[in-house]
C-alpha cells in the first residue's frame, strides 16, 4: 500500500489520502485505543462489500484504513459508517494506542485503556507544529510501546509514569521520562503541560524526538519544574 498526498493533480476529497499514481484514495476512521464495537465493524464490512473497497489495512496505530475508493464514493463512504475521522497527515495528536491492561490482560498494572480514553477526549484536535503519536502501556513490559512514541505512559504498580520524545521512524529515538509514580489525573496534566511546552517552543513540522534532541531533555525538564532523576548525568 502505497499513500501520498498527491497523485494525478485532483484535489483530494475531505477526509481522503490520494494514492500515488491512481485516481483513488484512503480513508482512516477513527477507532479511539484500537476499540471497536460491534455496529462499527458491521458498517465497515458493509461499506467495503457495497463500495467495492479492495484493502482494509490494519494499521500500526490501531486504526483501520480502506484504500482504493473511489473520488465520488468517499462521501458516501463516510456517511455510511457514521464514524469519525482519523488524522493521518495533519498536525496534532494523530492517534492513542493502547494495550489491554487490566481490563483484559493478567500482567496489566493499569487501567491503560481508560486513561487512552480520556487522553483522546482531553487533546483530540489540539493544534501542534508536527503529529503526536501515543503509546500508554498498563504495565513495564510496554506493549503499548511507550517509549518510541512521541508521548509515552507506562503503567506500574505505583502509577505512571510519563514519557516524551521517543520515535520509532527512520530515525528511531528512545523517550525520556518525565516523571514516575503519578496517578491518572497527575499524568494527564503532565502530558498537557509538556504539549503546550512543545506547541509554544518547536519549530513548525518538528517533531518531539527532534525537539528533545536541539532542546536537551534537561531544558524541558527545567520548563516544566521537573526534578532531574536520580542518577542523571
Amino acid at each position: 500500500m502505497s499513500i501520498t498526498r498527491k497523485n494525478s493533480g485532483a484535489p483530494a476529497p475531505r477526509g481522503a489520502i490520494a494514492q500515488r499514481g491512481t485516481d483513488s484514495y484512503a480513508i482512516v476512521p477513527r477507532l479511539p485505543s484500537g476499540v471497536i464495537t460491534a455496529d462499527q465493524l458491521e458498517a465497515l464490512a458493509r461499506a467495503i462489500r457495497e463500495y467495492g473497497i479492495p484493502i482494509a489495512k490494519l494499521t500500526s496505530g490501531q486504526r483501520i484504513a480502506l484504500v482504493g475508493i473511489k473520488a465520488a464514493d468517499v462521501p458516501d463512504v463516510w456517511a455510511s459508517l457514521g464514524m469519525g475521522e482519523g488524522r493521518a497527515v495533519k498536525h496534532g495528536v494523530h492517534y492513542v494506542q493502547a494495550c489491554p491492561g487490566t481490563a483484559a490482560c493478567g500482567y496489566g498494572q493499569q487501567d491503560s485503556l481508560g486513561l487512552a480514553a480520556r487522553l483522546e477526549k482531553l487533546f483530540d484536535g489540539l493544534d501542534l507544529p508536527g503529529k503526536v503519536k501515543v503509546g500508554i502501556s498498563g504495565c513495564p513490559m510496554c506493549c503499548g510501546e511507550s517509549y518510541v512514541r512521541d508521548i509515552g505512559l507506562v503503567g506500574r504498580k505505583n502509577g505512571w509514569t510519563v514519557v516524551f520524545g521517543g520515535n520509532a521512524g527512520g530515525r528511531p529515538r528512545v523517550g525520556d521520562e518525565l516523571a514516575g509514580g503519578l496517578g491518572a489525573d497527575e499524568a494527564l496534566a503532565l502530558v498537557g503541560r509538556v504539549l503546550a511546552h512543545y506547541r509554544d517552543n518547536a519549530k513548525k513540522c518538528q517533531r518531539t524526538a527532534r525537539f528533545v534532541e536541539a532542546r536537551g531533555i534537561a531544558s524541558v525538564r527545567a520548563a516544566l519544574g521537573l526534578a532531574e532523576p536520580a542518577g542523571a548525568d
